[in-house]
């Protein structure tokens, strides 16, 4: 019996050998390829400007899959998303679908709200909102999704601070049903003195249509009835993209 365990364990090791080799062999080729190569080193060593879209997620996303490099992961979820302004949209089914686990999905999430909150803090608090790139770029991080659309409104006071920011619709926008008195009433509630209307263009072109600049239009004579003064009407695109209509003379 002695010996026929011995052979057994013999035969084992030789049949794990080629694997094994196979496993030396692949650790061989990754500590081959060069420094400058590996996005993680590339960042540390050169700032994380240098990186591409791809090399970034593939650090969020830390490894690959069988068969699947973590920069080839990157670049399909990329391209599946439409772009780096894409991961916007993203939810846990979502990523799901696109076969992340646990992991990978948490990562991508939270960075993605870290890059909200950064743009949230950008806006002063209890200072007057005088800045429209900075309240586009806050918004359009917060409600860009590239198949719905997003109207909403943030009221301020007196001194056009911030006093509350409500998304008021959502999906495939119908003017008639977007009623100023529904937006204006929440003012009316907050005791708002005004507000800035916002909504988001998912076909990536912030230009205003004819219906928008009637919409922008009428809203803001109702508010000049009731005494909530319309300050902007910001209509958002995808990639950072934004129209301010008050700039463009829009009423």
């Amino acid at each position: 019996m002695p010996g026929a365990n011995g052979d057994y364990a013999t035969a084992r090791r030789q049949e794990l050998l080629p694997s094994l080799g196979a496993m030396s062999d692949r650790s061989d080729f990754v500590r081959e390829v060069p420094r400058a190569e590996r996005p993680r080193e590339r960042l540390l060593e050169n700032g994380s400007a240098a990186l591409t879209e791809t090399e970034l997620v593939a650090i969020l996303l830390r490894t690959g899959r069988q068969g699947v490099s973590v920069l080839e992961l990157a670049r399909g979820l990329l391209n599946e998303q439409g772009g780096l302004a894409g991961l916007l949209g993203l939810t846990p089914e979502s990523l799901r679908l696109c076969g992340l686990g646990p992991a990978k999905s948490a990562a991508l999430l939270a960075a993605v709200e870290i890059g909200r909150r950064l743009a949230r803090a950008r806006l002063p608090e209890r200072q007057p909102l005088t800045n429209a790139e900075a309240v586009a770029s806050y918004l359009g991080l917060r409600y860009s999704l590239k198949d719905q659309e997003v109207m909403g409104a943030v009221y301020l006071d007196t001194r056009n601070r911030l006093i509350a920011e409500y998304e008021l619709y959502r999906g495939t926008l119908n003017r008639a049903a977007a009623e100023p008195r529904a937006i204006l009433k929440r003012g009316l509630l907050r005791d708002a003195a005004g507000f800035i209307l916002f909504h988001t263009h998912p076909s990536g072109d912030p230009s205003p249509s004819v219906e928008d600049l009637g919409f922008t239009r009428r809203i803001a004579e109702a508010g000049e009835v009731i005494g909530i003064r319309l300050v902007d009407h910001l209509i958002l695109a995808a990639g950072g993209r934004w129209r301010s209509l008050r700039q463009r003379g829009g009423w």
